[in-house]
C-alpha cells in the first residue's frame, strides 16, 4: 500500500496497524518530520518515498536503491509510478486534493482521511472508489450498507464539541491556543483539534458526506463522549446508530485489511459505564455552524470554507489573531464569495479560487 502523511497522527496509526497484521507499504510521504520518517523506512522498508521540501534530502536516511520523490509533483508522481491498488490519503490540508485525484486517475481504491479532498473537490471524486476513514464517515458508510436510500430520513453526524464546549460563551473569542488545544476525548493534529473548537470541522463532514453520500440530508448533534460516532434516522422515525471506543485505528483497520477486521486488537467499548447524551448544536457558541444549510445549498463553497479557514488558522497558531477572530475571517469569506462562485470543473480553475480566498483573507487580517 502507499500512505500519504506518514508522520502525522492517521499515518502513525497505519504503520502501526500495517505492523501488526504485516502488511507490506510499498511507498511513504511525509512532511517536514524527517526524523520519525527515518525511523519509519528502517521499521517498513518502504521502496519509494516522498519529502515535502528538497532541503530535507540531505537529511533522509533511505537505502541505496530507494526511490525519492520531492514536493507536490513528486507525491503525484510516486503514487502513479507505484504498483499498489490502495492508496491512504492522511495529508493535511488543501495540497492532499491534487494526489487523492491522482489515485483514482490510476485506477487505485482511496482510503482517504484526507478532508479537504472532498470538501474543495468532492464533484471531482463523485465516482470514485473511496473507503472513509473519518470516524463518523466510516460509521455512516457501515449503517447504510445494503440500505436502500428511499428509507433513509436524515444522516447525523456527532461532536464532541471541542475544547470550548463549557466555556463560558463571553470567553470564548479570547481563549489562547493551548486552551483550544485541550479536546476532551482524542489526541489529534493541531489543526483539527482548533477546528474541533470552532466546529468547522463538521461543516467540513458535512460537505464529505453529501459527496460519499449522494445527497442525503446530513444533520449533526454533539454527543460528548464520543462513542457514537454516527447515526441514521430512518423514514418510520427509527434510529440506527454505530458505536465504538474514540479510536481511529478501527476504521483504518477496515480500509487497510477488512479480512482482519474481526481480530482487530481494539478494546471493547464498556457500554454500561458510558453515558450517552444527545444536544443540539448551539448557534451562540458555534456561529459557523449557522453555514451549513448554505454549504449544502453551494457544496462548492467548501473551496472558500478551507482556504479561509486555513489561513485563520496560520494566523490563530502564530498568534497574530484571536479565537473569535478565526471565526469572523472565515463567516466574512463564506459571504462575500458566496454569490461570485467561478466555474470550478477543473483542478486549476479550484486552485484559482484557494488563491484569491487566501488573498482575501491576509488583507482583511
Amino acid at each position: 500500500m502507499i500512505i500519504l502523511g506518514s508522520t502525522g497522527s492517521v499515518g502513525r496509526q497505519a504503520l502501526e496497524v500495517a505492523q501488526f497484521f504485516n502488511l507490506p507499504i510499498e511507498a511513504l510521504s511525509a512532511g517536514r518530520n524527517v526524523e520519525l520518517l527515518n525511523a519509519q523506512i528502517a521499521t517498513h522498508k518502504p521502496k519509494k518515498i516522498a519529502i515535502l521540501d528538497e532541503k530535507d534530502y540531505p537529511h533522509l536516511k533511505a537505502p541505496t536503491g530507494t526511490e525519492v520523490f520531492i514536493g507536490a509533483e513528486g507525491i503525484a508522481q510516486m503514487v502513479v509510478s507505484s504498483k499498489s491498488e490502495l492508496v491512504l490519503n492522511a495529508l493535511v490540508g488543501f495540497g492532499g486534493l491534487e494526489p487523492s485525484l491522482c489515485a483514482v486517475r490510476a485506477g487505485k481504491t482511496l482510503a482517504l482521511a484526507n478532508k479537504e479532498s472532498l470538501v474543495v473537490g468532492g464533484w471531482l471524486l463523485k465516482d470514485a472508489q473511496i473507503l472513509p476513514i473519518d470516524s463518523e464517515h466510516f460509521a455512516l458508510h457501515s449503517l447504510l450498507k445494503n440500505t436502500p436510500k428511499e428509507c433513509i430520513d436524515a444522516l447525523f453526524l456527532t461532536a464532541s464539541g471541542g475544547a470550548l464546549r463549557d466555556t463560558p460563551l463571553e470567553q470564548i473569542a479570547h481563549q489562547s491556543l493551548s486552551e483550544v488545544l485541550k479536546h476532551p476525548n482524542w489526541q489529534m493534529g493541531i489543526d483539527i483539534t482548533i477546528n474541533s473548537a470552532s466546529m468547522i470541522n463538521k461543516l467540513f463532514e458535512v460537505l464529505e458526506a453529501y459527496w460519499l453520500f449522494g445527497g442525503l440530508k446530513v444533520e449533526a448533534c454533539i454527543e460528548r463522549s464520543s462513542c457514537v460516532h454516527a447515526l441514521v434516522r430512518f423514514k418510520d422515525q427509527s434510529w440506527h446508530a454505530q458505536l465504538s471506543q474514540p479510536d481511529m485505528r478501527l476504521p483504518i483497520i477496515h480500509a487497510l485489511s477488512p479480512k482482519n477486521a474481526l481480530n482487530a486488537p481494539m478494546k471493547p467499548l464498556d457500554l454500561f459505564n458510558t453515558s450517552l447524551n444527545f444536544e443540539p448544536i448551539d448557534l451562540i457558541r458555534y456561529p459557523l455552524w449557522g453555514f451549513k444549510n448554505l454549504l449544502l445549498q453551494q457544496p462548492k463553497l467548501g473551496v472558500v470554507l478551507n482556504a479561509s479557514n486555513e489561513e485563520a488558522l496560520k494566523a490563530f497558531k502564530t498568534g497574530g489573531i484571536s479565537f473569535g477572530k478565526m471565526r469572523t475571517l472565515v463567516a466574512q469569506s463564506l459571504e462575500h464569495f458566496k454569490d461570485n462562485l467561478p466555474p470550478l470543473e477543473s483542478l486549476e480553475q479550484i486552485k484559482s479560487l484557494d488563491l484569491q480566498v487566501r488573498n482575501f483573507v491576509r488583507n482583511l487580517s
